[in-house]
This record gives C-alpha cells, structure tokens and sequence, in this order.
C-alpha cells in the first residue's frame, strides 16, 4: 500500500499529469470562490455592518462560518471536479506502469457523469454531517477521517476495477478486499486533510486505487475460457 501510495504521488506531479492537475485545481478554485462570495453576499443580507456591535461580530462568525463551511466543501468539489478526468487519469498510470496488461475500457459518458454527481453528492453529504459534530472537539475528526476513509476507498477503487469488470462484480471485489480499500481510503483522507493538497486528491486517489487494483487483481483466477 505504501508502495502503491508514492508511486501515484510521485506520478500526480509529472509533467503527464500536469494538465490535468491545473485544470482540476484551477476549475475547483474558481468554484469554491464563486460560492464563498455567494454565501457572503447572503450572510451580509440579513446582517447589517453599520452597526458596529452585534452584527460586526456576527459578521466576523459569518465569515468564519464560510471559510470553515468551505473547507468541508473542498472535498465534494474537487471530487466532482476530477470525476470527469479519472479515465485519462487511469489510462496514463496503466500506460506507464502495466504496459503488458491489458488496458481498461473507458466508462460511457453518461455512466461516467452519473457516478461522478453521485459521488460528489455522497461526499457532500458525509462532510456536511461531520459539521454538526464540530462542537465535540476530537470526535469530529475521527468520524471524518473515518465516514471519509469508507466513502473515498469505496469508490475510487470500484471505478479502477469498472475499467476491467461489470459493475456488480467490481463491487464484489471491494467487499472481498474491504480491510485493503478500507485502509487505502484512510490514506487519502489523511491526504484530503492537508490544506492546499488535498485540491490534489482525487487525481492521487485514482492513480492510488489503481495501483491497488492491480495487486489485487493478480491475486484473481485468471477468466474462463
């Protein structure tokens, strides 16, 4: 796993994965942007800063608010952001480090772009939670790290195995690594936890996951004939 981790970090950084990289981060930013003014513009509508009491300190909480409500949006957004490179993501680290395999098979568009929206959603939704634990310090981030560990590892790794399996049999596959994924998922988490890296994740994630799923996948029967 350690080893299967350097490789997509050293990778995520190449001049291969360069543009894919910027383009992923610069889309992400500009969004994350677009939505913290939105949300400050909505707060300073029912917040009246000429009043140098109350709503001066409500104004600052807001803006505390945002920057912290934006930090647990990242990862959705990122995420659905890198959704629509994962196959080239994957075609390059297969290209470069299993030239012998067989080649995995590109998603369909409208396939790929549902499970995208529906990860970001799945993400969302677990991040958005995790703020509702923000006043008991500690816990809040063990389930974080935790609920994200599970989600992450899930599903970047049953899209490596899409890309060579039916979707039914890649989720069987998870479920018969589930410590391995698990622990994988922990590992990017702990990445998305770093500021200003974790814009980086998804596209480590997915050359991670498939390094994973190739040691896994020679552990297979090979197919009948």
């Amino acid at each position: 796993m350690i080893q299967a981790a350097l490789l997509a970090l050293s990778q995520a950084f190449s001049p291969a994965f360069r543009s894919i990289l910027l383009k992923t981060v610069g889309l992400a930013l500009l969004f994350l942007v677009v939505l913290g003014v939105l949300l400050w513009t909505l707060a300073t509508h029912f917040i009246d800063l000429q009043n140098q009491n109350f709503d001066l300190a409500a104004g600052v909480l807001s803006g505390l608010g945002i920057v912290a409500g934006l930090f647990f949006l990242i990862p959705p957004v990122v995420s659905l952001v890198a959704g629509f490179y994962q196959d080239r993501i994957a075609e390059r680290v297969e290209a470069d480090h299993y030239p012998a395999d067989v080649p995995g098979r590109e998603l369909p568009t409208g396939r790929s772009i549902l499970l995208a929206i529906r990860f970001a959603l799945l993400v969302l939704v677990v991040n958005v939670g995790t703020l509702f634990l923000l006043l008991v310090p500690g816990v809040n981030l063990i389930v974080w790290w935790i609920a994200n560990g599970y989600l992450l590892g899930r599903e970047y790794f049953e899209f490596a195995a899409m890309r060579f399996l039916p979707e039914d049999e890649a989720k069987a596959l998870r479920s018969a690594y589930t410590g391995r994924v698990f622990i994988g998922g922990l590992m990017i988490a702990a990445l998305m936890a770093v500021p200003i890296l974790n814009l980086t994740t998804p596209l480590v994630a997915s050359a991670f996951m498939v390094h994973v799923f190739k040691r896994v996948q020679k552990r297979l029967p090979p197919p009948r004939v």
